[in-house]
């Protein structure tokens, strides 16, 4: 890879990770690390084009039938892909089936011949973290193989010690919140050979952990909100992502 290059063009495949959850605009909307990661890029290159085909909810194969050949096809000098996680999520799993067609989605991307970047996904302490690791780390070593296959640059937001804080996340426990989406738009442009503007990694300042009755009042806001809307979904077959469409279809000029 060309250290410090300047890309004219970017294009991001996912799910919600890189739609932006839960970076949250005033009008409703989702920024994320994708969009802040090609504000950057368009400030240093006029005419920068972009285009964000990641849906929330969408799974590996997903991702793979429907973004990824309309992403090729734009020939766009960036690319990244970021996906399974939402699968190694689920209660039943075959994570050899996910690896195979995570390969399927960078062997499509790499044909547009354009630089592709991989993620190592961030993980949140906790026992949900415990439970899916072994599954995590199974897709993140195929992650590994694809990126010495095609020439892509890795980004391990997983050894992150900083991500893993629990204060980086947004109430859903799923999503990163606005500085986590910071953090790691920053990881993605120090890892392109860009010169940093901040340490990334570092950690938080230390805190006195919530007490016990701000932490239940959390979880039974959690529980509300977030987990039985989330297993209503699972039960019935439905997904966030069901009917949406991206939120920048089109490599078009980048407007802030």
């Amino acid at each position: 890879m060309e250290m410090n290059a300047r890309y004219t063009s970017f294009v991001a495949v996912g799910d919600s990770f890189t739609e932006g959850m839960s970076d949250g605009l005033p009008d409703g909307s989702y920024r994320g690390w994708a969009d802040l990661l090609a504000a950057r890029l368009a400030a240093r290159t006029p005419g920068f084009r972009y285009a964000n085909l990641a849906v929330r909810g969408k799974l590996i194969g997903q991702i793979a039938d429907e973004q990824c050949g309309p992403a090729a096809s734009m020939g766009a000098d960036l690319v990244t892909l970021v996906g399974g996680l939402n699968d190694v999520l689920r209660p039943q799993c075959d994570v050899e089936q996910v690896c195979t067609r995570l390969a399927d989605a960078a062997g499509l991307l790499a044909k547009g011949g354009g630089q592709l970047v991989l993620m190592r996904s961030p993980g949140r302490r906790g026992p949900v973290l415990e439970r899916f690791r072994p599954r995590m780390e199974q897709l993140f070593a195929r992650i590994d193989e694809l990126a010495a296959q095609h020439g892509a640059v890795v980004v391990d937001l997983y050894a992150s010690r900083a991500l893993a804080d629990p204060r980086l996340w947004a109430d859903d426990r799923l999503h990163l919140n606005a500085e986590g989406h910071r953090r790691v738009a920053e990881a993605v442009w120090q890892a392109l050979g860009l010169d940093a503007e901040s340490d990334w990694d570092a950690p938080l300042p230390a805190a006195a952990p919530p007490g016990w009755g701000a932490r239940r009042a959390a979880d039974v806001r959690f529980a509300r909100e977030h987990l039985v809307p989330w297993i209503g979904r699972r039960l019935t077959g439905r997904s966030s992502g069901d009917g949406r469409p991206a939120k920048r279809p089109e490599l078009l000029p980048y407007e802030g």
